[in-house]
């Protein structure tokens, strides 16, 4: 019923044939097609923290963040890949303003956004 499999399986080869397969005959456009009238699940997903280095926590919640929508998927939910918002702005906000000796809402708006990319290009 089922074909032996090698114990040297090259596995970075079969994810490349498998993606190959799964790019020419469409099947994550066709799984989100197949599941256009099914119930509704949302799971916002927030940008990568642009505060810091990655680390294993990172990978964790990336995980999860991705289990939960393609078992939502298998169960038959239309699930819409999009990302979503969080708080990881304020920390970068902050960084910046210390950056350029910003302080508060009037002087930013005070600054305009001319010098800011100025800066960042040089930088």
């Amino acid at each position: 019923m089922y074909n032996s499999i090698s114990p040297n399986v090259n596995f970075v080869e079969e994810e490349k044939k498998i993606e190959k397969f799964w790019e020419e005959k469409k099947i994550f456009e066709k799984s989100i097609e197949s599941r256009a009238k099914g119930e509704p699940y949302v799971f916002y997903d927030g940008p990568p923290t642009a505060n810091g280095k990655p680390h294993i926590g990172h990978v964790l919640t990336r995980v999860i963040k991705d289990m939960i929508p393609r078992y939502r998927t298998m169960k038959g939910c239309m699930v819409p890949r999009k990302a979503g918002w969080d708080t990881h702005g304020l920390p970068v906000e902050l960084e910046v303003e210390k950056l350029l000796g910003l302080d508060g809402k009037e002087q930013i708006e005070e600054y305009g956004l001319e010098p800011f990319i100025k800066k960042c290009k040089r930088a």
